[in-house]
């Protein structure tokens, strides 16, 4: 086999052909490697790298490409995580009686109601 050195690596990384047959390779098998992409291609691993990251803004979790979350979806995370902080800061002021060994004695408190009557009064 024979290696194919590039003196500008930026060359071969920002053709739209490379970038959408990368894609490909992604959207085939999430789990693929760079070094397979990079042999599959015939381009170094590190222009894999840059179109898979800078290029298509996907990252690897448990050994699988996904899409980078967006700012929105960021910002959307933290105003629903807020929501949540906030009722349960709201419903923690209700009193809560604890008992020997730290069980909490029945009472208004939303930690008293089973975990069905929960999933209902949330959805």
């Amino acid at each position: 086999m024979i290696k194919t050195f590039y003196l500008d690596n930026t060359l071969n990384s920002g053709k739209q052909h490379i970038v959408a047959r990368v894609d490909e390779l992604i959207k085939i098998d999430r789990t693929v490697k760079l070094k397979e992409s990079s042999l599959k291609l015939d381009i170094p691993k590190t222009n894999v790298y840059e179109i898979v990251n800078d290029k298509l803004g996907y990252r690897k979790v448990s050994a699988r490409w996904v899409p980078k979350m967006s700012d929105e979806h960021k910002r959307q995370r933290v105003e629903i995580s807020q929501i949540l902080l906030d009722r349960c800061q709201q419903e923690s002021d209700e009193t809560v009686d604890v008992g020997p060994g730290g069980d909490i004695v029945p009472g208004t408190s939303f930690l008293n109601t089973s975990s069905l009557e929960m999933k209902l009064s949330y959805t």
